[in-house]
């Protein structure tokens, strides 16, 4: 289903020097919950996620392994892509910054800065970082063991002095507070946003934006001794997927972007340099950036040199897809750091899952099953509202603006844990009908309750597809609902007095065998 209102959503473009874990899940997952989100309600959404290939860090791991920097990256750029189909992302594009696309447009953007008079040629002298590719100045440093000097992230930095070209970013520091100040939702969430204009108020220097002590990377035009520095490079692929430079009805219909989805530590990138790139070329600047927190394992730091980096798709095959889907979301607020423990994650399978929503899906299909036929109950309005149930329905169908609220916040956690609290309220409510009781004392009266509750189930299964899209489409099979009812225009409140839409169930059409969608997770299942 698509309209007139469009959506363009980005993750990171992770570096290939990486192995798929967690974090990188943790982003693109997000991404991908607001991409569906926005295409049920009408949306045309493009989503983008990929890969950054060049950089010192790349070409020094390649030659370890044996291999040139492209086939290199061949191979690690793939563990990306086949990262986002085991996590079901609904992405539109994978960039990868090894691209001819990408090599025309990031070249396009360095002669746009460079007619502007924000590129000049000088001498870098200065503290850099191999590890984060970024430079850093004497006063952010630390001393490690052994004399050696420290980055905030912990990365060993070295001293470099070679030749470079400088983009002016010194001048933009007035421009960007001006711009923070003015789009106050710029920078989300609000503690982040105080960290990046304190860090702009302290006063920016100029940025060295090539290198030539290495050759893997974009050549800078007119002058192939030199390479783009790998942030003007990486930071491009957001346009480039979009079709710049050229001015083409793509690149008018996506940018600017509405939200860049990153993690913490890049931040300073997305909401100092990039805009300040963009200024300077004379390109409409993003609307939105989020930076959201870290996940240590089992309450420690995640590190590869302590070796307990969480493979996703290990955690996929032992608790399942949709299961790890729901526990990233909703284990703690987006934004906040969170803590991955194999307690909560079953505990989240048995209590929310296999306890709240599966049971209520499986009481109430189970009871429609053995007591109607097989066949969705017919109701009466005037009984649907003298029974407990009915005050859930009411719950429901005010639930999609208070979902959407959060969600265009990126408050994903709060989004989930509202619709919890009416999947709550619905089992207690099957309590007091009682359904099981009126089968024997008001048989239409049971017809009345099990109607509700199955309305009540389409609402959730219909609202939880961005988070859970396989689960929540085996629900809505049981429900005999067709894939052309399931965006938000089916689940639209019925106006009063009626208490049920035109894509309510239908009376007497047949329904499947239910079977459960949730299965409860017990601690042996898991190989430690």
């Amino acid at each position: 289903m698509s309209g007139n209102k469009q959506y363009y959503i980005t993750s990171p473009i992770y570096y290939v020097n990486d192995v798929p874990h967690i974090g990188h899940a943790y982003t693109t997952l997000a991404c991908d919950v607001t991409a569906r989100f926005k295409r049920l309600e009408g949306y045309d959404v493009h989503f983008l996620t990929g890969t950054d290939e060049h950089g010192q860090k790349v070409e020094k791991s390649a030659a370890a392994a044996g291999m040139n920097p492209q086939e290199f990256t061949n191979q690690v750029s793939k563990n990306f892509r086949d990262l986002a189909e085991s996590m079901n992302y609904s992405h539109d594009d994978f960039i990868r910054t090894t691209e001819e696309r990408h090599i025309i447009a990031s070249q396009a953007i360095w002669r746009k800065l460079q007619e502007n008079g924000h590129i000049y040629l000088g001498t870098y002298a200065g503290w850099y970082a191999v590890r984060d590719e970024a430079f850093y100045d004497e006063s952010e440093l630390s001393d490690g063991e052994g004399g050696r000097k420290l980055a905030p992230s912990g990365a060993e930095v070295e001293w470099v002095e070679e030749p470079s070209y400088f983009f002016d970013l010194s001048q933009w520091q007035e421009p960007l507070l001006k711009f923070y100040e003015k789009n106050l939702d710029f920078i989300a969430p609000k503690s982040r946003r105080n960290e990046v204009i304190s860090f702009v108020k302290g006063g920016l220097r100029d940025l060295s934006i090539s290198r030539t002590s290495f050759k893997w990377g974009i050549p800078v035009p007119g002058d192939p001794d030199h390479i783009m520095y790998v942030w003007l490079d990486a930071l491009t692929n957001y346009i480039t997927a979009v079709g710049y430079p050229n001015k083409s009805d793509s690149f008018s219909k996506w940018w600017p972007a509405n939200l860049h989805m990153v993690g913490k530590d890049i931040l300073r990138f997305h909401a100092v340099y990039w805009p300040a790139f963009l200024m300077g070329a004379g390109i409409k600047v993003h609307q939105k950036v989020f930076a959201h927190g870290w996940w240590t394992n089992e309450g420690q730091k995640i590190s590869k040199s302590i070796g307990n980096i969480i493979d996703p798709n290990e955690i996929v095959n032992t608790y399942g897809l949709d299961q790890v889907r729901y526990f990233l979301l909703r284990e703690v607020p987006f934004g906040n750091d969170g803590d991955f423990s194999k307690k909560a994650m079953i505990s989240r399978i048995n209590s929310d899952l296999a306890n709240d929503l599966g049971n209520l899906c499986q009481r109430v299909l189970s009871m429609v099953n053995k007591n109607c036929n097989s066949k969705v109950p017919k109701y009466t309005l005037a009984g649907v509202t003298d029974y407990p149930v009915f005050r859930t329905l009411q719950e429901v169908h005010s639930l999609l603006p208070k979902v959407r609220e959060k969600i265009n916040q990126q408050a994903f956690h709060d989004a989930l844990e509202e619709i919890w609290r009416v999947i709550r309220n619905a089992n207690q409510a099957i309590d007091e009908s009682a359904p099981w009781t009126l089968r024997k004392t008001n048989p239409q009266g049971m017809a009345d309750v099990l109607y509700t509750l199955m309305e009540v189930i389409r609402f959730f299964a219909i609202i939880l597809q961005p988070f859970m899209p396989d689960s929540c489409s085996k629900i809505l099979e049981q429900l005999s609902v067709s894939e052309d009812e399931r965006d938000f225009s089916s689940i639209e409140i019925p106006s009063k007095p009626k208490l049920f839409g035109t894509s309510s169930l239908k009376p007497g059409t047949k329904l499947p065998k239910p079977n459960g969608v949730f299965p409860r997770f017990s601690d042996d299942q898991s190989a430690d």
